[in-house]
């Protein structure tokens, strides 16, 4: 797949997603997320992507916020409809998404690009990253997901406290009130991504989406508990559980297919 503004790459079954405005600081505009959109929707209907790695180029940002030049003389309908866009398109597709997606945070992740990364399933942060929503410095608030995922992430008070104070925090910090899985040095930020995601490719497909979506569910003011008991109950039709069954019942490593 050729774009303007991202590097898109399918290895062994992990998509690689780069956003790839290094001079930028990889800053979203209305372009890189049309691509995004894209690239999220091929991850989500091609068999062959077992999960996605989006990460920044350089080692300077993963993604240091939006670019406020393409908004700043917006009116009330117009920056709702950016932010209702972004949403269905990019941000709301990620967490949907049924394969899973690792944010490997290179860098600074403010604004839209923090707002990215929580998007994300799972995230890893190169120690040298730092991770904030600025927004509240521009008169805004975050406007695509931010006040949300953060909440859910690390708890009401503190969520108020990161968007009206606008402080960023270190990788270390994020890590120690949950909002990152893990902290690892830069050059190890991509190997601790595979790490994951190989160990993931193990396991049932069909499984991995219906766990995931029963999760996200718990988040969305959807009963979680019925859509649980909805996706257990459609992984006794599939050909994976057949497979995973006979396989522990002849101990041995199962074969997954996806069907």
């Amino acid at each position: 797949m050729a774009y303007q503004n991202l590097i898109s790459e399918l290895k062994e079954n992990i998509l690689y997603v780069t956003i790839n405005r290094e001079k930028a600081l990889n800053a979203l505009n209305a372009a890189t997320l049309s691509e995004l959109a894209d690239v999220i929707e091929y991850a989500g209907k091609t068999d062959e992507v077992r999960g996605v790695i989006l990460t920044g180029a350089g080692e300077k940002a993963f993604v240091a916020g939006a670019d406020i030049k393409e908004f700043s003389d917006y009116s009330g309908k117009q920056g709702e409809e950016l932010a209702r866009k972004g949403h269905e398109n990019v941000f709301n597709a990620i967490e949907n998404s049924p394969k899973p997606f690792i944010a490997a945070i290179n860098g600074f992740a403010l604004g839209g690009g923090l707002e990215l990364a929580m998007a994300c399933h799972m995230r890893i942060a190169a120690d040298t990253a730092k991770l904030g929503l600025p927004e509240v410095t521009l008169g805004l608030i975050p406007g695509y997901g931010g006040t949300q995922r953060l909440t859910q992430l690390v708890g009401k008070g503190k969520a108020i406290e990161l968007i009206t104070t606008a402080n960023m925090v270190t990788a270390t910090v994020a890590e120690n009130i949950g909002l990152v899985n893990y902290v690892v040095p830069q050059a190890s930020l991509i190997s601790k991504a595979e790490e994951l995601l190989n160990t993931i490719k193990l396991r049932a497909p069909l499984a991995v989406a219906a766990a995931i979506k029963s999760v996200i569910a718990s988040l969305n003011e959807e009963d979680g508990y019925a859509k649980e008991i909805q996706e257990f109950g459609k992984c006794f039709e599939t050909e994976d559980f057949k497979e995973g069954v006979t396989a522990f019942i002849e101990k041995r490593k199962a074969s997954f297919i996806g069907k």
